[in-house]
């Protein structure tokens, strides 16, 4: 039996919000409170704010992709422009976890080596479902 695109935008779209329970445990597993107190407080905030829109982006992409997958894949040109929007978002994303961050200091036990490279693996999913949705939708 062939699975349609949307039922794997929709999965995109509980990825995208298991990323939001990831994304909570950072601060945590790299100490932001202690080493965000080496900033000045304007920086400090920054990093927060930052990190606030990037929840909401993440919360967005999720409902769209849950709430409306037969439309992010239904071929319009604001539909394909979004998925299209989507899947560079996280193609840049992976570009970093690659080439930008160094991980490994923090990989240190089994849990954080695994949650790494299933970020890595989620990452690769939501650029290829949503490429695809822009190309094919």
């Amino acid at each position: 039996m062939f699975v349609s695109l949307k039922w794997f935008v929709f999965a995109g779209g509980l990825l995208h919000f298991s990323l939001l329970w990831a994304g909570a445990l950072a601060p945590q597993v790299l100490n932001w409170r202690e080493s965000l107190k080496r900033l000045d407080p304007l920086s400090r905030q920054i990093v927060w704010v930052h990190g606030a829109f990037v929840v909401l982006t993440l919360v967005g992409f999720g409902l769209a992709s849950v709430f409306l997958p037969a439309a992010l894949t239904g071929g319009t040109p604001l539909a394909r422009a979004l998925c299209g929007f989507i899947a560079f978002f996280w193609a840049a994303r992976l570009g970093v976890q690659f080439f930008v961050f160094d991980a490994k200091p923090y990989l240190k036990t089994a849990f954080l080596k695994t949650g790494y490279h299933t970020l890595t693996l989620v990452f690769s999913y939501l650029a290829v479902v949503y490429g695809t949705a822009a190309v094919w939708g």
